[in-house]
């Protein structure tokens, strides 16, 4: 069989093609990771593997069904990814898909770390309570939904006036995404370990159930001791000093992220009493 003659703009277009598809599903991807889109895409994986072991094996009336789910599912999947798609068509809408930020990404994180260590320091000398998660590489789309969008520049200011006692958003937790307050009073998901000390509370608890699920740093400051708290994956580091809290936070938020925090940072399960 002859292979048919390309010319060199058939492979620029061809080239062209498949990058512009691999972007496409890279964005796709971005827009739903840390949403429920996510376990729903594992789903529909489980629904082709399925249909093609069907067909393979010969079990006709498996296939069969498999074959109505599928035909039917594009209908399924624009109900059930309704508020993904309104999501994406907003953020083509305002370009957000292709800008860029001027101040490089380091920059940014330091920036970030600074203002956190500010504000963190201020609310534990005066012992106001907050807790605040940091995004990383699993979205947080589902629990910034539960608060009240704010989608504001990050600043030391801003943080603690957000956690004053008796204030309509000082009840609940602040997320940071892409270095920016995106929600306020947003809800966590309480972790139910038994090896949690009983003396913590709900912050620390909240803190803990969304590192279970997430790759998020979450900062906790006490307002019964004014302690300053951080967790990752499913892990507590409690009572930071602020040179020990501002490290781990250069470490995991500006540094490499897979580089060992300070030895003396104790974990709530290697401590026997909490």
């Amino acid at each position: 069989m002859a292979l048919p003659d390309l010319t060199f703009w058939d492979y620029v277009v061809n080239l062209l093609d498949i990058f512009l598809v691999w972007f496409l599903i890279y964005k796709i991807f971005n827009i739903i990771r840390g949403t429920k889109a996510v376990q729903l895409l594992k789903g529909i994986f489980v629904i082709v593997v399925v249909r093609s072991l069907s067909s393979l094996l010969g079990l006709n009336t498996l296939g069969w069904l498999m074959e109505q789910v599928m035909t039917w599912g594009v209908l399924a999947i624009l109900i059930i990814f309704q508020p993904e798609l309104r999501r994406a068509l907003e953020q083509l809408g305002r370009g957000s898909l292709f800008s860029r930020n001027n101040m490089p990404e380091e920059d940014e994180q330091e920036h970030l770390v600074e203002e956190i260590v500010k504000a963190s320091a201020y609310m534990a000398k005066r012992r106001i309570g907050a807790l605040i998660s940091i995004e990383k590489g699993t979205g947080l789309s589902d629990y910034i939904e539960t608060g009240i969008p704010l989608g504001s520049h990050i600043t030391s200011e801003l943080l603690i006036n957000i956690f004053i006692p008796n204030t309509p958003l000082h009840d609940g937790a602040v997320i940071l995404h892409d270095n920016r307050v995106a929600a306020a009073a947003c809800y966590l998901p309480l972790s139910e370990s038994p090896f949690i000390s009983k003396e913590l509370g709900t912050r620390h608890r909240a803190a803990i159930g969304i590192s279970e699920v997430t790759d998020c740093l979450t900062i906790v400051v006490s307002e019964e001791t004014g302690s300053i708290s951080l967790t990752k994956n499913g892990e507590l580091y409690r009572n930071l000093d602020q040179d020990a809290f501002k490290e781990m936070l250069i470490n995991e938020l500006v540094l490499n992220k897979n580089k060992p925090t300070s030895s003396g940072i104790l974990s709530w399960r290697g401590k026997k009493n909490g």
